[in-house]
């Protein structure tokens, strides 16, 4: 028998409330990345293999210290539109339609939300608040997690 919309048929019931929630709760650990100049093929590989819907386009940041920085997300939907032009393959950073949108791990998850509905991005990277650095990706279908199984 299928479940209902009220019957839970998976979850916890020891997620905070969405107004209780920060980003840290929500969020996905870890970030895969890509070159800038990876081929939209190479992306949708990734994507697929490791089962997730974006990943950060890294690459040394212009300044020429050899340092590494995220250049922005490529997601599912912007490979199928970037990524199955005719003619040259696009590459991730060709692909990449959003700007960037970072949160940081203690913000609260209705501020993450708001964010995400003004740049209207499904997907915000989560940095390291003393390093600068990606820990992180908090995703819309995550805050839905929050809101489907968060304590009442």
């Amino acid at each position: 028998m299928p479940a209902s919309a009220d019957t839970p048929s998976s979850g916890s019931y020891l997620m905070p409330t969405l107004e209780h929630a920060t980003v840290a709760d929500a969020m996905h650990p870890g970030v895969l990345s890509c070159e800038p100049d990876a081929t939209a093929t190479e992306v949708a590989r990734m994507m697929s293999q490791h089962h997730v819907h974006c990943l950060a386009v890294m690459g040394s940041d212009p300044d020429g210290s050899g340092e590494q920085r995220v250049w922005g997300i490529v997601s599912d939907l912007d490979l199928l539109e970037g990524g199955t032009r005719p003619g040259a393959e696009a590459t991730a950073a060709a692909m990449v339609r959003h700007e960037l949108v970072n949160v940081e791990p203690s913000t609260p998850l209705r501020d993450a939300l708001h964010l995400m509905l003004t740049h209207r991005a499904a997907h915000l990277l989560v940095v390291d608040p003393k390093r600068r650095q990606p820990i992180g990706v908090l995703s819309t279908l995550d805050i839905a997690g929050v809101m489907a199984w968060g304590e009442s």
